[in-house]
């Protein structure tokens, strides 16, 4: 299987449509695309190497006017600030527990606030990213 078929989504993305062997060995990629894309919508029949082999912003893929698959950067920097949510929750948890631990044992809670504020501050960091590869890196 080298083809594959992609369409945009109503919200701005694209579908891929991957057909099996099963379906490829009796039946066109016509076929399957007169099947399966919605009516109405255009759709392109590409080969398997026009599809980003890098899956980390798959929802911010859209057709470009090329009709190629683009990364749309501010779409990438909403998934990367979604991750860095998921991945501070548990951190941020943690130091509000030191923090209150270290109130009733009337401890010094600098170190505490500093990092509870850079955990908060961390998706900033996908405003400033100005490529994928920043977005990528940045971690918690």
């Amino acid at each position: 299987m080298t083809k594959l078929i992609i369409y945009p989504t109503d919200v701005g993305g694209v579908n891929v449509v991957i057909p099996s062997p099963e379906y490829i060995a009796e039946h066109t990629i016509e076929e399957l695309a007169a099947k399966d894309v919605p009516a109405g919508k255009s759709y392109q029949i590409v080969d398997v190497s026009d599809i980003p082999s890098d899956r980390t912003f798959r929802n911010a893929w859209e057709l470009g006017v090329s009709r190629k698959i683009t990364i749309n950067l501010d779409k990438a920097k909403d998934i990367t600030k979604d991750r860095l949510r998921a991945e501070r929750a548990p951190l941020l948890q943690a130091q509000d527990i030191a923090f209150q631990r270290a109130l009733e044992q009337q401890l010094d809670t600098t170190e505490i606030v500093v990092e509870k504020q850079r955990l908060r501050d961390i998706t900033q960091l996908a405003d400033q990213a100005e490529t994928l590869e920043e977005l990528k890196s940045i971690t918690v």
